[in-house]
């Protein structure tokens, strides 16, 4: 595993389990949503994003957060093992709105120099929250990835599919640098 990407519903723990990875393996962690989106919440188009993707997955190793599925037929040419945080939805709910209000408490910034902060009115009562975001993908999300790890286009990836944080601490607790 040199070349991981980390893949899951909003909420499931993507970032934190990554940094985690990426520290534990002494390799660079790379947050696709702290690449795409600008200060002001505007975000890349797709054509920069892949340019400004291409010389970090270029390296020889980094554990990648996100899920971004237009980038995929991209990533994926770099990609050797994708972990997939598959939890139930009442944990991802639960992780979300504790999330949510978290950072909308503390106004810390989301991804740094972007200035971009959340609100409890931009995580709860707008088109734009993270929450709704969630409870509409969810489903949707856990599909896609149940039929991608079943398909053609994974099968010289490494797909590890995780199913509760217990197994996530253990596979953890069980990958060792090269």
């Amino acid at each position: 595993m040199k070349r991981i990407n980390v893949v899951g519903t909003s909420g499931s723990g993507k970032s934190h389990f990554s940094n985690r990875l990426a520290a534990k393996l002494g390799v660079p962690y790379i947050e696709m949503d702290a690449v795409f989106w600008l200060p002001n919440w505007q975000h890349l188009e797709l054509e920069d994003f892949i340019a400004t993707l291409k010389p970090l997955l270029e390296q020889e190793s980094w554990v990648l957060d996100g899920n971004q599925s237009k980038t995929n037929s991209f990533k994926w040419q770099y990609v050797d093992t994708i972990v997939w945080l598959d939890y139930g939805f009442w944990h991802t709910f639960k992780q979300m709105l504790f999330r949510s209000v978290k950072r909308a408490y503390t106004k810390e910034e989301v991804w740094p120099c972007t200035g971009n902060k959340e609100s409890f009115r931009r995580n709860f009562f707008s088109s734009d929250s993270v929450v709704l975001w969630m409870l509409s993908n969810y489903w949707k999300t856990r599909k896609k990835y149940a039929k991608l790890f079943n398909s053609p286009a994974t099968q010289a990836i490494n797909c590890i599919r995780l199913s509760s944080p217990k197994q996530a601490e253990a596979f953890l607790a069980n990958t060792v640098a090269d």
